[in-house]
């Protein structure tokens, strides 16, 4: 018995001038899982909510067709109702979790869904192993990076172990290796799994099934090989293309230098004796697992952070991009959201916004934009003053390959012009001039290939 159906569910949002999803027809079966594709704003998203219940009851708007998950008809039914059968995690996971202690995130679902009490921390434990998380579970929500968040998010989905597993983007934090782990757990769950990532090769490495949605329309709905060929015939920048670093640029003076950096949340050490220059006309890269320092270095070098012990010297004037530009939002309106850093100058806000393929959005709400169209609207407004120091960190989150095709090549011309651009990713395909291994201290530090 499938474990959902879509027959012609059509979505469109209260405040939306067309639908976000049309005429959407799907069937899911137990154990197998499907990738879903496709552009920033495509309706990716919107789909899982319908799987969720989300839509309509939610989100309100205008809803028609059918959606039947385990067996219930979501329209007679409240998303809580499906809680248990059905579990997501969202493209967020600040957005999503409501315990200050780890080991009370993960059992807070199981405790909903009225879980034996014996079977609760047996499980939680079980779930936060199988996402490579166990040692984190006495640790406060509120002290971890953003991966190691995304992680905990995961593991309490995992938990209540459900016949339906939505995930929105769930690896755009992740590093390589643990991404690779908490898919494999999900894989082998025995749930329907619908995997909405832009991360795509990884999810084609693991999905039975892809789907790719453009404009709110499945446009491809084929099994792993027949999809693969399609997007590479059709969709090439989903094929795994990046741009790569000119090895040519002039390089001069640093314009950050980070000289024997301590840094320590409480009694956690995330930076031991750190040490970077980035100079101008190149892009660095920083990687390493989830909590081993990127985000704080970046913040370092940008100026939000001042190292506990060692020296930070800027030439110039740092622009930095947190992990979820979302959350620091502040106006009513796209245009003046990037005007905002420059004075008000509209002028360079439109060239910004027009660089980054969001012209079009400039008297939107910039929380009517998908995640992927956020991200780049944090980008426009960082950039439109031309900083010495870009510090982007993980500027590809929710990004579409097409997108981070054109984000990456810009980079490379912003950094030939003589600025200096530091990123913290999980992203090894992203160009840079070298990259730098973190631990806790700088590890490693080598040419980029």
């Amino acid at each position: 018995m499938a474990v959902a159906t879509l027959d012609r569910v059509t979505f469109t949002y209260a405040e939306g001038a067309a639908p976000a999803l049309v005429d959407a027809t799907l069937t899911l079966e137990p154990g197998e899982l499907v990738a879903v594709l496709g552009p920033s704003g495509s309706g990716k998203s919107t789909l899982l909510r319908s799987l969720a219940g989300l839509v309509p009851h939610f989100h309100g708007g205008r809803f028609s067709g059918r959606a039947t998950v385990v067996g219930r008809d979501t329209r007679a039914v409240r998303p809580a109702e499906l809680a248990g059968d059905v579990a997501t995690v969202f493209q967020d996971p600040e957005d999503q979790v409501v315990m200050t202690i780890v080991r009370n995130e993960v059992a807070f679902g199981l405790e909903n869904v009225a879980t034996a009490p014996d079977e609760i921390w047996g499980r939680a434990e079980e779930a936060l192993k199988a996402v490579d998380a166990g040692h984190l579970a006495a640790r406060r929500t509120t002290e971890l990076s953003g991966g190691e968040l995304q992680r905990v998010c995961l593991a309490a989905a995992l938990a209540l172990r459900p016949r339906l597993l939505l995930l929105d983007e769930p690896t755009s934090q992740l590093d390589p290796d643990g991404a690779e782990v908490f898919l494999r757990s999900a894989s082998s769950l025995g749930s329907a799994v619908v995997l909405s990532e832009q991360r795509v090769v990884r999810a084609l490495d693991f999905a039975h099934r892809v789907l790719y949605l453009e404009q709110g329309r499945i446009v491809l709905d084929a099994p792993n090989a027949a999809a693969r060929e399609w997007l590479l015939e059709h969709r090439p920048a989903y094929a795994g293309a990046m741009c790569v670093a000119n090895k040519g640029n002039d390089l001069s003076d640093a314009v950050v230098q980070i000289e024997n950096a301590w840094f320590s949340y409480g009694d956690v050490s995330v930076l031991e004796g750190a040490s970077l220059a980035v100079r101008r006309g190149e892009i660095v890269t920083l990687e390493g697992p989830n909590g081993s320092g990127k985000s704080t270095l970046a913040k370092l070098a940008a100026g939000l952070l001042e190292p506990q012990q060692g020296l930070v010297r800027r030439a110039g004037r740092a622009g930095y991009l947190s992990q979820d530009p979302g959350r620091y939002l502040a106006c009513e309106r796209v245009d003046d959201e990037v005007a905002l850093g420059v004075g008000g100058d509209r002028d360079r806000a439109y060239a910004a916004l027009d660089q980054f393929g969001l012209a079009w959005a400039a008297e939107r709400h910039p929380r009517d934009l998908s995640s992927g169209e956020r991200e780049r609207l944090g980008v426009a407004a960082v950039v439109a003053g031309e900083p010495d120091l870009l510090v982007l960190d993980e500027p590809t989150r929710g990004v579409d390959p097409e997108r981070k095709a054109e984000l990456a090549a810009w980079i490379v011309r912003y950094a030939a012009a003589g600025h200096g651009v530091l990123i913290a990713t999980h992203d090894p395909t992203f160009p840079a001039h070298r990259r730098i291994s973190l631990g806790g201290r700088v590890t490693e530090e080598r040419v980029a290939a």
